[in-house]
């Protein structure tokens, strides 16, 4: 038999997934291990065990063999991608030295030297000096060199999880271009590590050996090492492609190689993301991020703390559904388009800005999120249908900026994660666009994205437009409607848009009168 499959494995926030795709796309078979997704000894922190993230890819990969009769030698290679900004200090062995920082961890490094020089001019002169400073108290790495400075000193090597995976399972210290988010002395412009006089290695100090070396995606990290195979069942020396961090490939799994094709990320944190050749800052100092094609930039807009509100509203709002669902053995989540259903587009007026957790530049990090219009004849079902229209104004929002920046207006929409599920979301979304909006051919499109970078490597595919072409199509397209269009460009315009400004100066002064959010620098 051929050796015409590809092993693509996904460690997310919330699961480990090992999946086998042939080269038209098609998800031959699956195997799922759920996570905790981290614990947490102080309040606002976020980590987990590296070790656990490992066993958990092992049990998936090995789950996987009993769920298929095709042999592995039909498997060409491996693809790895991973949930971003999760980091992994490790000692020459590649042994972890503390747990991992996931990437939802709250903690902040205050009182830290700011960017100083002409650099440190640049940004006082472009009032980016607070970014800068958001940018440093976030960054895992100064916590760690502030607060553990024997952990840092023991460090040989400073990982994303990605990293620390890959040298699991070849042995090397590498990693993909396209996993390279976060706080990190990277030059995103370059796709590679900054150069000595780049400001980053003064908001970030670190010895620049601490970094692994990087390769672009559809480059060979390495090959299988026997330790690994044994653990996995992956045979030994099979090569492991470069892919990237789960949103870049989630966006090539979805179809969107070209820019006007705009993939909405219903997950965790709700994303717009587009893919361009050409260095675009949507946001002034905030860098498009590595694309899951070499050479390429995946333009982003997010909305931190995105269909986490779905999540949010269940618990707080939804224990009617929630005891529905345990009765009828289906997830709550199932129940909650009958909500949407009974409230009319706009839902009343009742317009929600989910700005539950702050950003760096849009909104600023003084932001709160907001719902406005309620009056004796919204229910909890309103509120329901408001998080979604909420979330789908900021989205528009984003890509009405990535257009403007970009000089490309989008002509539809692909939308992946959790959230596309929700036939309600999808028409949603469509109605507030304008836009035709359909989502993949499979809920797996981290895993197909990263299979299609493995394809192409082993020259499966010539080119990334053929393997695009042949290993991805639409599911089912949602068209607007025109009535609710309508309902939604009034308020998106007259009410939504109106809304941040308005607000900023009430938002500075609860900051000022209870200290939250915390001011920066």
């Amino acid at each position: 038999m051929a050796s015409d499959h590809i092993l693509a494995i996904d460690n997310g926030t919330q699961s480990v997934r090992a999946l086998l795709f042939d080269l038209s796309g098609n998800l031959v078979a699956k195997s799922f291990v759920p996570l905790e997704a981290y614990f947490s000894k102080e309040p606002g922190w976020a980590e987990q065990h590296p070790r656990y993230y490992w066993d958990s890819l092992c049990q998936a990969c090995q789950q996987l063999w009993q769920k298929t009769d095709l042999p592995r030698s039909a498997i060409a290679g491996v693809a790895l991608t991973t949930q971003r900004s999760t980091v992994v200090n490790v000692d020459r062995d590649g042994q972890p030295l503390r747990p991992a920082i996931v990437w939802l961890d709250q903690r902040r490094t205050e009182g830290l030297d700011p960017v100083s020089g002409l650099w440190g001019i640049a940004f006082k002169l472009v009032r980016m000096t607070e970014t800068v400073a958001y940018l440093q108290a976030e960054a895992e790495a100064n916590w760690i060199r502030t607060h553990q400075p024997d952990i840092w000193e023991e460090t040989y090597k400073y990982l994303f999880l990605s990293g620390y995976l890959t040298h699991r399972l070849t042995g090397r210290f590498v990693d993909s271009v396209g996993c390279q988010v976060g706080y990190i002395p990277f030059d995103y412009k370059r796709l590679d590590w900054a150069t000595p006089r780049d400001w980053k290695w003064q908001a970030v100090p670190m010895d620049p050996d601490l970094l692994p070396e990087l390769v672009p995606p559809g480059s060979q990290l390495g090959e299988i090492t026997p330790e690994a195979a044994r653990a996995t069942g992956i045979p030994t020396g099979l090569p492991l492609v470069a892919a990237a961090a789960d949103k870049a490939c989630e966006v090539i799994g979805a179809g969107c190689l070209e820019p006007d094709i705009g993939c909405l990320s219903y997950g965790t944190t709700a994303t717009i993301n587009t893919t361009h050749q050409k260095y675009i800052e949507v946001i002034p100092l905030i860098p498009p991020y590595p694309a899951a094609v070499p050479g390429r930039y995946s333009l982003e807009v997010q909305i931190f703390r995105g269909y986490w509100m779905v999540s949010w509203f269940k618990e707080e709002f939804a224990h009617r559904e929630q005891r529905l669902a345990r009765e009828r053995g289906i997830p709550p989540e199932d129940l909650f388009d009958g909500l949407v259903q009974q409230v009319p587009a706009g839902a009343l007026g009742l317009t929600l800005q989910p700005f539950w957790s702050p950003g760096i530049r849009v909104p600023g990090p003084e932001a709160k999120g907001a719902v406005i219009g309620f009056g004796d004849v919204h229910t909890r079902a309103h509120l329901y249908r408001a998080i979604l229209e909420g979330l789908g104004y900021a989205l528009r929002e984003g890509m009405e900026r990535t257009e403007k920046r970009s000089g490309v207006p989008l002509t539809s929409l692909r939308v992946a994660g959790g959230g596309s599920q929700s036939d309600a979301a999808l028409q949603i979304t469509a109605d507030i666009f304008g836009l035709p909006t359909a989502r993949p051919h499979t809920y797996e499109a981290s895993g197909l994205g990263a299979a299609i970078d493995a394809a192409v490597g082993l020259g499966l595919h010539p080119d990334f437009g053929t393997a695009v072409k042949e290993m991805t199509r639409l599911g089912e397209v949602f068209e607007p409607n025109p009535e609710n269009r309508a309902v939604y460009d009034g308020l998106y315009n007259r009410v939504y848009k109106q809304m941040y400004r308005r607000l900023k100066p009430l938002y500075e002064e609860i900051r000022d009168i209870t200290g939250y959010p915390s001011p920066i620098g």
